[in-house]
This record gives structure tokens, sequence and C-alpha cells, in this order.
């Protein structure tokens, strides 16, 4: 065989494995992108199933306490800001006001013994409870997701050129309060 033949077969070899390995490479990121797009998308299905939720809840509490004005306010609020939120930082401090204002609104809750024994309202508390777990187990099929593109996307080579092809890190969902979403709101009573 002459040199120059197999350098050209050296090189088309070398190509076809460059090329492989980019295509491989960009079909893995269009996959985990397209899964973190899902994860959030079912974290905000989620998120608008608890903030239908909550005006029932303010309606079943308002029957027995009426008072408590702030409390209402407080849960209206950070339901705004739930089914306002559009990015996964929004989202996490809305999370935080919700789960505050969930807490207040329970802690009103537990003063009437009448509501506690109201159907409607232990039906309320049922769905609420599903919900949070949903809520949790969104956030970490979502959380994972981002995980495993970004750490594609920072893995070298990857980082060469990723970015060159419109693939960007996302943002994880957290919360300001870990501790604020350790656990749903307690809701038993």
């Amino acid at each position: 065989m002459e040199p120059i033949l197999i350098v050209v077969i050296v090189l088309v070899v070398l190509v076809v494995i460059v090329g492989g390995y980019l295509l491989s490479t960009y079909n893995g990121l269009v996959k985990l992108n397209v899964r973190v797009d899902e994860a959030w998308s079912d974290i905000t299905v989620q998120l608008k199933r608890r903030a239908d939720l909550i005006p029932n809840l303010i309606e079943a509490v308002k029957g027995y306490a009426a008072h408590e004005k702030e409390v209402f306010e407080n849960v209206t609020a950070a339901r705004a800001a739930t089914v306002n939120a559009s990015t996964p930082a929004e989202a996490g401090k809305a999370e935080n006001m919700m789960q505050s204002a969930l807490k207040s609104i329970f802690a009103v809750a537990e003063a009437y013994p009448q509501l506690q024994a109201n159907q409607n309202f232990l039906q309320l508390q049922a769905e609420l409870v599903d919900t949070e777990d949903k809520i949790q187990a969104s956030r970490r099929f979502y959380n994972g997701g981002v995980r495993e593109l970004n750490t594609k996307i920072k893995t070298f080579p990857n980082t060469l050129f990723v970015r060159g092809l419109g693939f960007k890190e996302r943002e994880f969902f957290q919360v300001d309060e870990p501790s604020a979403i350790a656990e749903p709101p307690k809701v038993q009573f």
C-alpha cells in the first residue's frame, strides 16, 4: 500500500469516529434536554393542581375562621407566586412562601374541631398531601435530569463544543429553606 493511501484511510477513519462521537453526544444531549423539559412540565402540572386546591381550602377554613384575614391573604399571595413562577428559581421562592402559608392555615384549622371533622376539609387535606408527594417526586425527577444534562455539558471534551450547538446548563429546582419542604405540611389531625 502506498503511504498516501494509508494516510487517507486513517483520516477517513478518524473523521468517522469523531463524527460518530459528535452525533452520539448531540443526540444524547437532545434526549436529556427533552427529559428535563418533560420533568419541568410535570412539576408545573402539580403546582397548578395544588394552586387549584387552595381556593377550596381557603373557603373551607374561612367558614370557621373568617377573622383570620392575614392568613388567607398570605395563602392567596403564595398561590399567586406559584402560578406566576416561570423558572425553577422563581418556583423555589414560591415554594418557600407556599409551605409557610400552608403551615399557617393548618395551624388556624387546628383551633376548630368542627372544621377538622368536616368531610370537605378532610378530602382537601388528603388531596393536598397527595399533591405535595407528587411535587416532591417530580422535583427529584427534574433535578436528576438537570444533574445528568449539566454533567454531560460540563464533561470534557463535550464542554469544548456543546455550547456552540445551543445547549446550556439548566438550573435546579431548589428552595432557599430546605427544611420548608423536607416533608409535606402536616394536615392530619
